[in-house]
């Protein structure tokens, strides 16, 4: 015969629904870095395509902008007239020490291809577009599920993780298809990670802890690219953010004629 005593179930261990909830706070937080990243790479590269895009058109209107007010200084020789005209130009010449930096992308004249191209009647080059594509998307968001380096309590573990995941950041970046692909064999055909050995109740909670300031910090990642103006841009149009970029192109354009025609009118006067 059993004794009620023997008919209790076992008490769970005091950490046991702490260690849950870890476990939960890190698949959450994994889960909120992977969508702060991902939108990270929609503003990187629409940022992108908006500068190769309409990166021209503003330094030609710049452009514009410095010949009509030199143009008006020339005729009235006005002094408040002249110090805009030098402001103008002060916009469009390039900072002292960018040209360094700005080596390999802008030609020997220092303008970008695409504006030399547009100043001299040349087709200008499309710009690569790069958004990464729905199963880029969904190869990067398991890799970064298994490969995640707070999955991992030994060292030796977590830098392999790091250096892993740092790959896989850099091909979801680039919108690498393929690439996330072999990334994902690769891991697949690696040392399986030991599991997860039992933490202490006062480890638990210092775990905790980090994962609510990491947390913290994201929040204002997220927030600092939510309140850009990038990001404010592909909220207006968030399924055909190349036609937004179209209809601005438009508009600049039809800017630029309207400042010829003014310098043109000014240098007719003159």
């Amino acid at each position: 015969m059993t004794t009620p005593e023997a008919e209790q179930p076992h008490a769970p261990r005091p950490e046991a629904r702490l260690e849950q909830a870890v476990r939960a706070a890190e698949q959450a937080l994994i889960e909120y870095e992977i969508a702060v990243e991902t939108f990270r790479v929609e503003v990187e590269n629409f940022s992108r395509l908006h500068e190769q895009r309409l990166g021209p058109l503003y330094l030609r209107l710049e452009e514009l902008d410095a010949e009509i007010a030199e143009a008006t200084a020339a005729r009235t020789g006005d002094p408040e007239d002249v110090r805009r005209a030098e402001e103008a130009r002060a916009n469009v010449l390039p900072i002292p020490g960018v040209e360094e930096l700005m080596h390999g992308w802008m030609d020997g004249h220092g303008l970008y291809p695409e504006a030399a191209a547009m100043l001299t009647d040349q087709a200008v080059r499309p710009p690569e577009r790069v958004r990464p594509g729905e199963e880029a998307r969904k190869l990067y968001r398991e890799l970064a599920r298994k490969a995640h380096p707070d999955l991992a309590q030994e060292e030796d573990e977590r830098a392999r993780r790091e250096e892993f995941i740092t790959r896989v950041n850099a091909a979801y970046a680039r919108g690498d298809e393929a690439l996330l692909k072999e990334l994902a064999e690769e891991w697949a055909a690696g040392p399986v990670p030991p599991e997860r050995r039992p933490s202490p109740a006062e480890e638990l909670y210092a775990r905790l802890e980090w994962l609510s300031q990491r947390k913290e910090l994201l929040n204002l990642v997220a927030r600092e690219l939510e309140d850009g103006a990038i990001a404010g841009m592909l909220r207006l149009a968030p399924d055909d953010p190349d036609a937004l970029l179209e209809e601005i192109a438009e508009k600049l354009r039809a800017d630029i004629t309207r400042r010829e025609a003014e310098l043109a009118a000014l240098l007719e006067q003159g």
